[in-house]
């Protein structure tokens, strides 16, 4: 089941996002710079703006939150970013993340286009977006929480409305 993050998700989506992040990025990101991202980007009052502000959905397996997905517009044509998708280890290949990605994009009702930044070296996303549709626009290099990682912009054309 796919539903709308609450308050009371914090502690799950820290979890989920610290086990994701270890999984993933074991080899690609060095964990002291994990750490750091993840009490940033993960600390509650974070978390809590952007349920405020955002998509922001969980995945459940019997009732227990194994994943989760974050879209934001990023302009006031509606374009916007998917800034997060999770999912936990072991839920991973069983369909929960298509069904985030896929929610998250029905809720976006106005949008254009959805744009996509991915670790290069992350093969099981890469995978993953190009599996969906998302085609790869560029690579580039950049500075993470000062660690130099390549990143790949993928985008998703979305439904436009019929006026």
């Amino acid at each position: 089941m796919i539903r709308a993050t609450t308050l009371n998700d914090i502690p799950t989506i820290q979890q989920i996002a610290q086990v994701s992040w270890n999984d993933t990025y074991k080899d690609i990101i060095p964990e002291n710079i994990q750490k750091l991202f993840l009490e940033k980007a993960y600390s509650p009052m974070m978390i809590a703006k952007r349920i405020e502000k955002t998509i922001f959905l969980i995945a459940e397996y019997k009732g227990e939150a194994i994943g989760f997905a974050n879209f934001t517009y990023v302009d006031e044509d509606g374009d916007a970013e998917l800034t997060a998708i999770y999912v936990l280890p072991e839920f991973q290949k069983m369909g929960y993340g298509r069904k985030l990605l896929e929610a998250g994009v029905n809720h976006m009702s106005i949008g254009k286009q959805l744009f996509v930044y991915v670790e290069s070296k992350n093969e099981r996303a890469r995978i993953f977006y190009e599996h969906y549709g998302f085609e790869c626009l560029e690579e580039f290099d950049e500075y993470f929480e000062g660690h130099p990682l390549s990143t790949a912009k993928y985008l998703f054309p979305l439904k436009t409305p019929a006026y």
